[in-house]
């Protein structure tokens, strides 16, 4: 069966266009005299009313996060070199939250990398929640995890209201979240879902990001959201808003979001160090492991991540891994799939030794690797 296809789209645009309406609607169940409840025309059965009461106050608790949340809020307009052609520059827009940072003075605003690209600092304007505007002062960014930090003048940051840092980690399937930005170029705009799922890294963003392990969320995020956060229902940032899967190019019910947990270690490392360092074995992965290859490896199902082939002279061929091996675990930890296994190996420190289990020929074996500096290597293997 031939997969539907979909556009995946990184929401930085900030034109207008045509919206519409969504409605909801609930069936309420009829009362019955039999059970109790009144069946009287014009009688608000207890179900009924609580219901109600349960709706309204779910409203007025969106309504707390709202005022709380919004004025953390930023707009997001760059002036960058085009993707293309350096020498030209476009004009793009998107969104961003202010925070603090521990052990840090001032106030700092989180975008997206693709929001603000290599625009220098006197190029990116910060609009506030209550109109004024901000030069940054620096820009620091990760493109391979699509974050980018802007730090703002001290002098201006203590009239400033920084938004409060969850633990994304806590964040469940189901649980109500509410997402903060500018789609469209309309400022201050706020909608609501639930998260759809969690953990999800094996979409393809066609960009350099390589670091995926994203919420996906059904709040209504559209272009121009890109940067802005995801909020838990006690008002604290569990994500920056990053894509969206369309076949349109607007909300389609399917987003993502960058963990916020995710996002504090790589501010914490361009803060410290400027830039940030992430580990390397060296193999290719294959994409998509699927249960028929893994059934012909006489594994029961696909789990793990597969190796397609090793580069020579790297931390995997010194560990003696080959094509076809199947890593199962890396330090006692179960290797979901091949996203999973980058994500853990990307954020470990170079020179870790790690213990991998491994499928080889029909039974597990153990191998020790070394971790290796992703920045020494990186160049050679995006030639």
């Amino acid at each position: 069966m031939k997969r539907a296809a979909l556009a995946l789209f990184l929401g930085l645009c900030s034109y207008l266009g045509g919206m519409s309406t969504v409605w909801l609607a609930r069936n309420t169940p009829q009362a019955h005299a039999q059970g109790g409840a009144s069946s009287v025309p014009g009688k608000t059965t207890s179900t009924a009313a609580g219901d109600a009461d349960a709706i309204l106050r779910l409203g007025e608790r969106f309504e707390q996060v709202a005022r709380k949340v919004g004025p953390s809020v930023v707009a997001i307009e760059a002036v960058k070199p085009a993707a293309k052609d350096k020498s030209k520059t476009v004009d793009d827009s998107g969104s961003g939250v202010l925070i603090r940072v521990a052990g840090r003075k001032g106030v700092f605003a989180i975008t997206n990398y693709h929001v603000v690209g290599a625009a220098a600092a006197n190029q990116i304007t910060v609009n506030l929640s209550d109109s004024r505007i901000m030069k940054p002062v620096r820009v620091w960014s990760d493109p391979e995890t699509d974050i980018a930090v802007l730090g703002l003048p001290e002098a201006d940051t203590t009239t400033l209201t920084p938004a409060t840092l969850g633990d994304s980690d806590k964040m469940r399937v189901g649980n109500w979240v509410l997402a903060f930005g500018s789609p469209f170029g309309l400022n201050q705009t706020v909608t609501h879902g639930i998260i759809s799922a969690r953990e999800r890294g094996q979409v393809s963003l066609g960009t350099t990001i390589r670091i995926k392990e994203f919420l996906q969320t059904d709040a209504a995020i559209n272009p121009g959201s890109s940067g802005g956060p995801l909020v838990n229902l006690d008002g604290e940032v569990i994500g920056i808003n990053t894509a969206i899967a369309s076949p349109s190019g607007s909300n389609s019910g399917i987003a993502f979001s960058i963990p916020m947990n995710m996002v504090k270690k790589i501010v914490g490392q361009l803060l410290d160090r400027g830039k940030v360092t992430r580990g390397y074995l060296g193999v290719q992965l294959a994409p998509g492991f699927e249960s028929a290859e893994a059934i012909k490896l006489g594994l029961s199902r696909a789990q793990g991540a597969l190796v397609d082939s090793v580069h020579p002279e790297t931390p995997a061929s010194d560990a003696g891994l080959r094509r076809s091996d199947v890593i199962m675990e890396m330090d006692g930890v179960s290797v979901r799939n091949e996203n999973h296994f980058i994500n853990r190996v990307s954020g470990l420190a170079p020179g870790q030794k790690v213990r991998l289990k491994v499928w080889r020929e029909r039974k597990s074996i153990t191998l020790d690797a070394t971790i290796g500096d992703w920045s020494k290597a990186e160049s050679r293997f995006k030639k």
